[in-house]
């Protein structure tokens, strides 16, 4: 991974987070156990799964065509030459993150899964800290008042 001069010089492909949380979230279940996920009727559980899977894989692919539209690059290592301020990013600055984060808890539900679910929210906090806050710092920094207005009218998640 080639990380731009002129990028938010983000370490890791975020996708990447997602899936290596859920697999230390599988490793960690073979080896303390299997909690399940408490309170919620398993048929319940993998319908509001399958809901959150098909959500956020829609706002990822939603998300996704908008840079492909806009001919910007969506890699988080690599500069950006547009702003993009339209369709799912007037509701959320991070649309992406909340896709990925949507398909992480719908595969936890699918796995009924208390440790990957448990796991989540360090994750989240990992992707605000490392992903971004950088991007914003660098948007910020390369388009300057049109982003700062942006980030002042829609919030960073939804």
């Amino acid at each position: 991974m080639k990380i731009d001069a002129d990028s938010p010089r983000v370490k890791f492909p975020p996708p990447l987070a997602f899936i290596g949380t859920l697999l230390a979230g599988w490793v960690l279940e073979r080896w303390i156990g299997e909690p399940a996920i408490p309170v919620i009727p398993y048929s319940l559980l993998h319908t509001m799964g399958m809901v959150a899977l098909v959500l956020g894989a829609a706002v990822i692919l939603t998300a996704q065509g908008l840079f492909l539209r806009s001919r910007t690059d969506s890699r988080p290592w690599k500069a950006d030459s547009d702003l993009i301020l339209d369709g799912v990013y007037k509701w959320s600055r991070n649309p992406m993150y909340l896709g990925m984060a949507l398909v992480y808890l719908g595969i936890t539900m699918l796995n009924d899964s208390g440790t990957q679910l448990c796991l989540l929210l360090p994750l989240l906090f990992v992707i605000q800290k490392e992903v971004i806050e950088p991007e914003e710092a660098y948007l910020a920094s390369r388009f300057g008042e049109p982003y700062l207005a942006y980030k002042a009218s829609v919030r960073r998640w939804i």
